[in-house]
């Protein structure tokens, strides 16, 4: 492990190199079938949404970054000067933190909308409902490729015998027209910090949004952890789904039925405790940041 000069994580050459390797091993085994898959011009309706909906490319997934607090020591650490947020100290380099914070102002929101969150019990039962929204009564589907599996008069059905709370602007703003009156709540971007909670599936998708919107102070580690859960919930959100992915070897849950919604449910709680402990760990970060500086690190 590196030595630590105060507050800062200090990393010889050999350390940060092999953790460096060992995060791109670990990328490019997540990201290699939908990089084959990019090369042959396949779609997947599950797995590439992380690289369509998110705004982050494979390639800067698998650029390692050690985060704030920690700096690198050799002659290769100097080679990483060129790259944005980085400054020689007299520890090492390091991420300028001052400069990452007068660019990247999301922080704030950021830390004011994961701490809102974490303070919140998780609503669990919501059932995926929002997918369903988004169809109801349309004449065509988002993923045209992908038939519904209880076709448009079924899945309108299902639609109008359940109570629909969706808490996610993110989500909501995909409804229907004709689905919109009928969710409980009314979610917009300004309320996001009032509304978003911990077990909506939505919001732990998003955990990795604001991680790497947080890079390069996030360690990748952090970043990739958060992928790893995104990608989980999204094959969930997508089995309970109005579609048919049987093709694409997803069995659906069928959330229709009683067996249904309990599995969703067990599986949303799980999703909520492992989204707890990495947005503890994003806002860990958020707090360093302003530590370091007050400090003038």
């Amino acid at each position: 492990m590196g030595t630590s000069i105060g507050a800062v994580e200090v990393l010889a050459e050999r350390e940060w190199r092999a953790r460096a390797r060992r995060h791109e091993e670990r990328v490019d085994a997540l990201t290699a079938d939908h990089l084959r898959r990019r090369r042959e011009g396949v779609r997947h309706p599950v797995e590439d949404f992380l690289f369509t909906y998110y705004n982050f490319k494979p390639a800067r997934l698998r650029r390692w970054h050690p985060g704030a607090g920690t700096v690198l020591t050799g002659e290769g650490a100097r080679e990483l000067l060129s790259e944005r947020f980085t400054v020689e100290t007299p520890e090492g380099v390091g991420l300028d933190v001052e400069a990452f914070l007068a660019a990247r102002p999301v922080v704030d929101f950021v830390e004011r909308l994961l701490s809102a969150v974490a303070d919140r019990p998780a609503h669990l039962g919501c059932f995926g409902l929002h997918e369903w929204a988004m169809v109801y009564r349309a004449g065509e589907v988002r993923h045209g490729q992908v038939p519904l599996r209880l076709g448009h008069e079924g899945t309108d059905r299902v639609v109008e015998s359940h109570r629909i709370r969706c808490s996610h602007f993110d989500a909501f703003r995909f409804f229907t027209e004709d689905a919109r009156p009928l969710n409980t709540l009314r979610p917009t971007r300004e309320a996001q910090v009032d509304l978003d909670q911990p077990g909506c599936l939505h919001a732990g998708m998003d955990l990795y949004k604001w991680a790497y919107k947080l890079s390069p102070a996030v360690p990748s580690e952090l970043v990739v952890d958060c992928f790893e859960l995104a990608r989980e919930i999204r094959e969930l959100d997508m089995r309970a789904s109005p579609y048919d992915l049987r093709a694409w070897g997803y069995e659906p849950v069928r959330i229709e039925t009683a067996d249904g919604k309990a599995a969703y449910m067990s599986a949303q709680e799980g999703f909520a405790g492992r989204g707890a402990v990495l947005r503890e760990r994003l806002l860990g970060v958020c707090r360093l940041l302003r530590e370091n500086a007050t400090s003038g690190r």
